[in-house]
């Protein structure tokens, strides 16, 4: 430092001073870049934005309930500071892709928000506790982020102008602090953390974090900022061929040597092939898949009532002894198909015959609900 003048050395050492001093309070440590620049971190945040937009619709039917989730945090943490942010207990939901990715997504959400979800998808209100998060909890969670995951998928198809799929996600409860459900973390030292706020209606206004490997996040990142150029269409081309000549064949005798007929030159045209790019491209004269599958027959049964009796009851049994059912008089009957309940109805009589008008169709938490 000269008189009472600082170098621009100094002035920066200050700024640089200035601005470690502003980031030291915040909670969560974010490496330095060199892993993910700038553009790579907002890259990661759009595929989010764009992916869980899609995702929010689909929850928001699931449950009948306005959901909003909005634009990610993406950051690089250290693995092992993951332990203070997840201190109480959570639910871990692990998605892998199948197809267009090679990776794992794991989506934590805590346990009380997880309970609210699974009680809004078995058709309660939403204030069930957070203490019975049970295995039908978790499969009412589970099949809510399929659905949740599988239009995120569809989005990113579009994203990326490529197939993308998932496979069916496994869920597991998480306590860091006690070290239940840290086999579910990615191996790296590092690991990228895209943070998202959670709204639904009143009852929830939390977070959802997504942890994939460094990796992973780069590769998609590359595919977004370089995509891959597609590979040229191998078309037929015609075939050049130069017009056939038949000499006539020359027989000699000894009188005179006669000319033979002259063979018409064969006609050559280029081969049309059937495009198998798309499903769109198909004749529209093909059955769907799906047709296949009508003349399938299904087991049908209505189901009046139940109830439980001993061996000796049983045995007492006779001509003219009444059984009592679990179900009161002009209560709607059990539909099953095959063995599983989906729908719920009345008995009528038509002519002299029995039967059974459906009254009520089980929605998709009914159906969850009815798994034992």
């Amino acid at each position: 430092m000269t008189d009472n003048m600082l170098s621009q050395e100094e002035i920066d050492a200050l700024l640089k001073g200035s601005d470690d001093d502003s980031t030291s309070t915040d909670d969560e440590q974010i490496l330095p870049k060199e892993d993910l620049d700038s553009m790579e971190v907002d890259a990661l945040g759009e595929i989010g934005n764009i992916s869980f937009g899609s995702s929010a619709t689909t929850l928001s039917t699931l449950l009948n309930q306005k959901v909003d989730i909005t634009t990610p945090k993406t950051s690089v943490v250290k693995r092992s500071d993951l332990y203070e942010k997840f201190p109480q207990p959570n639910v871990a939901i692990e998605v892998s892709y199948t197809e267009g990715f090679s990776g794992t997504n794991l989506f934590v959400i805590k346990q009380r928000d997880a309970a609210i979800i699974a009680d809004l998808m078995l058709g309660g209100d939403g204030n069930a506790p957070a203490e019975e998060f049970n295995e039908i909890h978790q499969s009412a969670v589970q099949e809510a982020m399929n659905q949740m995951m599988g239009a995120a998928a569809t989005s990113m198809s579009t994203v990326f102008s490529k197939k993308v799929d998932i496979s069916p996600p496994s869920i597991a409860l998480m306590n860091l602090s006690d070290g239940t459900g840290a086999d579910k973390l990615p191996d790296d030292d590092q690991v990228v953390s895209v943070s998202f706020d959670l709204k639904i209606g009143d009852l929830i206004d939390s977070s959802i974090m997504q942890l994939l490997s460094t990796d992973f996040a780069k590769d998609m990142v590359n595919e977004l900022l370089q995509p891959a150029e597609p590979e040229p269409e191998v078309t037929a081309q015609p075939v050049q061929e130069a017009p056939i000549q038949v000499q006539p064949a020359v027989q000699e005798t000894p009188a005179q040597t006669a000319p033979q007929p002259t063979k018409p030159a064969p006609n050559v045209q280029q081969a049309a092939f059937t495009s198998f790019d798309t499903p769109a491209a198909a004749p529209a004269e093909q059955p769907r898949n799906l047709d296949l599958l009508m003349d399938i027959p299904l087991k049908v049964s209505v189901e009046l009532g139940r109830t439980k009796r001993t061996i000796k009851e049983i045995l007492e049994l006779s001509v003219g002894s009444v059984v009592e059912l679990d179900k009161l008089a002009g209560e709607p009957v059990d539909i099953h198909v095959n063995d599983k309940l989906i729908a719920k109805g009345e008995v009528v009589v038509i002519e002299e015959n029995f039967g059974v008008r459906v009254t009520d169709i089980l929605s998709q938490s009914d159906r969850l609900r009815s798994i034992n």
